[in-house]
């Protein structure tokens, strides 16, 4: 089952420095019918004016991953961690048992993210923060583990949750596929360009709702950047 979510019927929020829109309900968004795909729970596609940014403001037992598809994004956190996550690259926040921290389009251009918050297994445990480099080639023509929580996913950003978060760029006409194990939901999503997965063409920002399918098959219709979370039901 392929459940395609057109990006123009999504939740939407406009802050002035802040454009977004909700793949789950989030904040004054409210869909009960739409509160998460499994262990996924939040999906937001952001837009951030230069100079601007969210002050600091809590968060506990949520593992939460911040890809960055344009700009940067600058990050401060209780536990004295710093850093700046670039275009292509990714950051993960176990938040734990608890942790304030601050994001902040520092940059003079505007930045695109898609943030994305997946439930941990175990709740109560000690915060945490990394930044890695995951550069656009590394992840030509394949899916890539940008961030997991799955024995074996050595390279990537550690999630504390039965999931995996992929990245892949591919070329016009190029084909990648990634196996779904038995029982686990997908939830893909193209950062640019337009896809056929599984004979269900997206839109750039779509979103598509996947479970019962064995495998993927994605098919470039052009030059496309795609981020896919696997996860637990």
């Amino acid at each position: 089952m392929i459940e395609r979510r057109p990006f123009d019927r999504l939740g939407n929020a406009d802050h002035g420095w802040l454009k977004a829109k909700h793949h789950f309900s989030f904040a004054s968004y409210h869909d009960p019918a739409n509160m998460g795909w499994g262990a996924l729970r939040v999906w937001n596609d952001d837009t951030i004016a230069p100079h601007t940014g969210f002050p600091p403001h809590p968060h506990a037992d949520m593992e939460i991953v911040t890809y960055v598809r344009e700009g940067a994004i600058s990050h401060q956190d209780s536990l004295g961690n710093k850093g700046r996550t670039v275009a292509g690259d990714v950051q993960v926040m176990s938040a734990g048992s608890g942790i304030t921290h601050a994001e902040y389009n520092m940059e003079d251009e505007t930045t695109r993210i898609f943030q994305i918050w997946i439930i941990p297994d175990a709740h109560g445990q000690p915060p945490s923060w990394g930044t890695r480099p995951f550069p656009r080639g590394e992840r030509a023509g394949r899916f890539v583990a940008l961030a997991s929580g799955i024995p074996g996913d050595a390279d990537a950003l550690p999630l504390r949750t039965d999931a995996r978060v992929l990245g892949a760029t591919l070329k016009a006409g190029e084909t990648a596929e990634y196996a779904m194990a038995p029982g686990r939901h997908g939830y893909l999503v193209p950062a640019r360009g337009s896809v056929e997965l599984n004979g269900v063409k997206l839109e750039a920002r779509d979103g598509a709702a996947i479970r019962d399918e064995r495998s993927l098959r994605v098919t470039a219709l052009e030059d496309v950047e795609l981020v896919l979370v696997d996860v637990a039901a």
